[in-house]
């Protein structure tokens, strides 16, 4: 992150990049970038608590942030992992409510925030704008209710190897390949966002890979045939 410079950084081209702001004229991102905050935030910070009021969303930019509720007892429970180009807190934005999760760098991490009037502005300016955010929250919910199906139908191993595969497993069909996926995060935090302990979590990586499923290397897991471990989840 630190090649970054903020100074030369290219804010509407950025912008252009990302699924929200497609399409978008040369001159409709002019107008958004000056709306925006571009920040660095050292590991660990928060970017915003629960209970405080919410006048922007965010992007990660680089690196990684999480975004966590606590309960009544004093236990973490991680919501979601936003890495590049990820974007959170839209919703909360559009409903005039305080933030109702927290969020937190895991990493040293570049976050873009983008002001509340900007894209009303835009909304109001442009039609086809609001649709792409309409489509951005309803992308999101899908995937909120995919995580409370798979909390409740889901087995703590169909869930390891449903993180592992990720998109692959949308497929009819999962390919036969050999690929590596680097965990992003540590895995207790990966963990939590699977509704899992860090001990099960840990328990399941060690039993597949005695499985010959996976081999682990600190946080790269190289699993030898995709295939093969999604056909296991399905066992």
């Amino acid at each position: 992150m630190s090649a970054v410079d903020l100074k030369k950084f290219n804010l509407p081209r950025y912008l252009s990049t990302l699924p929200l702001f497609s399409n978008m004229r040369d001159e409709e991102l002019e107008r958004l970038a000056k709306g925006c905050q571009l920040r660095r935030v050292e590991r660990g910070k928060l970017i915003f608590r629960t209970g405080e009021p919410c006048n922007e969303f965010h992007v990660t930019v680089v690196g990684q942030v999480k975004l966590f509720a606590i309960s009544p007892t004093g236990t973490e429970k991680v919501i979601e992992l936003c890495g590049p180009g990820h974007s959170f807190a839209e919703a909360v934005m559009f409903m005039d409510m305080p933030y109702m999760i927290s969020a937190q760098t895991l990493t040293d991490s570049l976050i873009l925030t983008v002001g509340k009037v900007a894209v009303l502005d835009e909304i109001a300016a442009n039609p086809s704008f609001s649709l792409r955010m309409l489509a951005g929250l309803a992308r999101r919910l899908h995937g909120l209710v995919k995580d409370v199906e798979a909390y409740t139908l889901h087995s703590g191993v169909q869930r390891v190897i449903g993180y592992l595969l990720g998109d692959r497993l949308s497929e009819s069909e999962v390919a036969s390949e050999s690929i590596t996926v680097t965990l992003p995060v540590s895995k207790a935090a990966i963990a939590s966002r699977l509704s899992l302990t860090p001990e099960y979590f840990s328990r399941v990586l060690n039993e597949l890979e005695g499985a010959g499923l996976i081999e682990v290397d600190k946080r790269d897991i190289r699993i030898p045939d995709t295939a093969r471990l999604a056909n296991h989840q399905a066992a």
